[in-house]
């Protein structure tokens, strides 16, 4: 294939290519259909649902909440001024139902205000509330006998028995109704909770909001008070108690010091863990002179009797002694080496200087047993040494833990004492604070800005619902599209295909609009129709495909069915006859045929009879009226594979060459069988068509590699069906409007 080796890396890296700003504005264009259908949708209903909202009000207040430090007793013992969930714990208080319940006490809203509460229930219901009330029934009536059957069941079981449900009453059903209306949000970085309360009625949400603010001071009095009275006589009880405790664990560790002596205890306990200190350390030292001086005398064990193995020992070689008479015996020996050059061996100098060498040599072996008589005693003596800190270490250990468990046990006893001292002592201490109930008070509470009256309502905000309304279509839209391109995985533009497999790609063929004409006679009805002009590109492509000679045999396929190689065949062969060449059609497509249909052409003689040698007649066709000759594929053969490999097709493609200017092969799918691969052999090119939107990647990976096996020469891609709509950026948008004209008639 035509620059198949070096473009070939390409498709292996599969690289992502950058997409700029224009791609996506080409995506969204290209399926804007579907970002104007969720717009729409999503905004109509947005609109719906938002004037079809009751509008509500809400009115708050703000209270400024802090905790009283000046607290008394255990409440100053056990907490602390900072508490981060203090105002949370508030807030929590506020929205509980017993604040709801005091408000509606304090308004009497089951009274005075029930209409606003539950007479709404009697209005004439909407379009939406006949729905919900309709789903609600339904629901009710399916899982109400289900729940009879369970609890008939638990009965039989004995569970469940003596207990009835009381049905709420209208206080406890507008309190609930309260709760749920209530809003309740503590101001960042400040003490102030805000209370918001909302109703269809604005005057109702100030009303609330204010009473909402004074049952939570009520309530909050109310706790402390309950609490306060609790405390001071569990307090009082509980003194005693704790008196009691106190003196007998007083009196318990008065004992146990006395029996045990534990004032010279302590005074032990100081000094023995520095004695065990010391003896740890002092048998460290012994182990490691002990263990020195046995490593000594493995080297000199080694040794044996060798002088110069033990002199390399470093305690022989730093002893000074044989330092010295290792430097008199060698300059001893330097003598008698120059004297035994003047004397013989029985002179007397040499004699006394060989006596002298002697008794040096005597010295020095002395001198080393010396050191090794004394290296044997002090390794002797740090064992000793040893053993005596073992067992004085032993000893100190024992004392030592016979001292910690006494005074373990003291200090149990000694921590019991001032526990209960201190119980003793905060208890006392709470007992005779005055004003119990209101100086301990836990929680200050001052409204700081009273529930105005609402002049707006604060739901449904139309403006802002719609904005998002159209923002969230437009996104959604826009999201959909770009999941859809995703997860397309279809070849859909020129682009695609030149950039993922750096291939060339011939033309681009428009996809017919009218679907009463048919794109075979199409061009000869409209030769001057953008569809012709597309062809004719095709064609130009064709004769620069080769440097030397444009193509004279060209095989046209796709990797599957249905991609219009065979109407690409005839349009390529139709606008070659129109620049005045001799061109011939050869359907080898022995399976599928379509180009004898096209013409209108018999086809109970063609190609395969002639393979089989069952006809010598001609199997030529001139097509009425054009330039252009047919040789249709004939019976279908039930071995068209052996045909299409066969010598005699070869031969007749070569005759056929020489005498027509162009000869185009129609052949079936690259990935169905396996005839194309064969032809590729027998022609000068290879052209693949490919479906826009139809044709994916994994198949045109698949059958290029399938070519490139074969070594098939590839002429390029013919984009076939191409939308005109999704075709932006390619050659499309320069020419089509300017033969625009050409296309009406």
């Amino acid at each position: 294939m035509q620059n198949y080796q070096e473009q070939e890396r390409f498709r292996e890296e599969d690289v992502e290519q950058e997409i700029n700003i224009r791609d996506y504005f080409i995506i969204l264009r290209k399926r804007k259909f579907i970002v104007f259908t969720f717009l729409i949708v999503i905004f109509l209903i947005t609109v719906i649902k938002t004037f079809s909202t009751v509008p509500i009000y809400t009115s708050d207040t703000d209270v400024l909440i802090e905790r009283n430090n000046a607290q008394s007793g255990l409440e100053r013992q056990y907490y602390s001024s900072y508490d981060p969930d203090f105002l949370d714990t508030q807030s929590a208080i506020i929205r509980s139902a017993k604040v709801a319940r005091r408000v509606v006490d304090s308004l009497k809203l089951s009274t005075t205000y029930r209409s606003f509460f539950l007479e709404g229930k009697n209005d004439t219901p909407s379009f939406f509330s006949d729905i919900k009330s309709g789903l609600q029934d339904f629901v009710e009536k399916i899982i109400i006998p289900l729940k009879g059957e369970v609890q008939g069941e638990k009965r039989q079981n004995g569970e469940g028995s003596g207990l009835s449900v009381e049905p709420l009453s209208d206080e406890d059903t507008i309190a609930s109704m309260v709760q749920g209306r209530l809003l309740v949000e503590p101001v960042k970085n400040t003490k102030i909770v805000r209370i918001s309360f909302s109703d269809k009625s604005p005057a109702i949400a100030k009303l609330v909001a204010d009473a909402v603010a004074k049952a939570y001071m009520e309530e909050i009095l109310d706790m402390k008070l309950t609490t306060s009275r609790y405390a001071l006589q569990w307090m009082t009880s509980k003194a005693q108690d704790e008196r009691k405790k106190l003196e007998a664990s007083e009196m318990a560790m008065q004992n146990y010091m006395r029996a045990n002596d534990l004032v010279t205890v302590e005074n032990k306990l100081a000094i023995s863990p520095q004695r065990l200190t010391e003896f740890s350390s002092q048998l460290s030292k012994a182990q490691t002179d002990r263990r020195v001086l046995e490593g000594v005398l493995k080297q000199i064990e080694a040794a044996g009797k060798n002088v110069f193995q033990l002199e390399n020992i470093p305690l022989f070689a730093g002893n000074e002694v044989l330092k010295s008479l290792r430097e008199t015996i060698f300059k001893s020996r330097q003598n008698i080496s120059e004297l035994s050059k003047k004397y013989g061996e029985k002179h007397p100098v040499m004699i006394k200087a060989n006596d002298e060498l002697r008794e040096l040599i005597s010295q020095q072996q002395a001198e080393i047993n010396r050191v090794i008589a004394a290296t044997k005693n002090s390794y002797e003596l740090a064992k000793s040494q040893e053993k005596n800190l073992e067992e004085m270490l032993t000893s100190t250990k024992g004392e030592l833990l016979n001292l910690n468990e006494k005074f373990i046990q003291y200090s149990i006893m000694k921590r019991d004492v001032d526990a209960n001292r201190v119980v003793y002592e905060s208890l006392t201490s709470s007992i005779k604070k005055e004003g119990v109930t209101e100086q301990s008070q836990s929680v200050n509470v001052w409204v700081i800005k009273n529930a105005a009256l609402p002049g707006a309502p604060s739901t449904p905000n139309k403006t802002s619902n719609l904005a998002i309304g159209l923002l969230l279509g437009l996104v959604a839209g826009i999201g959909c599209v770009f999941l859809i391109e995703y997860l397309d995985n279809t070849i859909q533009s020129e682009k695609d295909l030149e950039s993922r497999y750096g291939l060339t790609v011939l033309g681009a063929v428009e996809k017919l609009k009218e679907k009463s004409k048919n794109i075979e006679s199409y061009i000869v009805q409209k030769p001057l129709s953008p569809l012709a002009e597309s062809y004719r590109l095709i064609r130009s492509g064709l004769l620069l495909s080769s440097a030397e000679h444009p193509p004279r045999t060209i095989l046209v396929t796709s990797m599957g069915p249905g991609e219009g190689k065979t109407s690409t065949t005839i349009n390529i062969a139709r606008v070659f006859s129109q620049g005045n060449k001799k061109v011939l059609i050869i359907d080898c497509d022995l399976r599928r045929p379509r180009v004898h249909s096209v013409f209108a052409m018999q086809n109970d003689k063609g190609l395969s009879n002639y393979l089989t040698g069952n006809l010598n007649e001609n199997i030529v066709h001139k097509v009425a009226g054009e330039e252009i000759f047919v040789i249709t594929s004939g019976t279908i053969p039930p071995n068209p594979s052996e045909l299409v490999g066969s010598k005699k097709l070869k031969v007749l493609i070569e005759k056929m060459a020489e005498n027509f200017d162009f000869v185009l092969i129609d052949s079936p799918p690259v990935q169905s069988v396996t005839d194309s691969l064969i032809l590729t052999q027998l022609v000068d090119g290879t052209v693949v068509v490919v479906k826009a939107g139809v044709t994916t990647y994994d198949i045109m990976q698949s059958g290029l590699k399938k070519l490139k096996d074969v070594q098939c020469h590839f002429l390029g891609f013919v984009l076939n069906g191409l939308n005109k709509s999704h075709s932006a950026g390619s050659y499309y948008s320069g020419y089509t409007a300017y033969y625009a004209k050409d296309n009406v008639g």
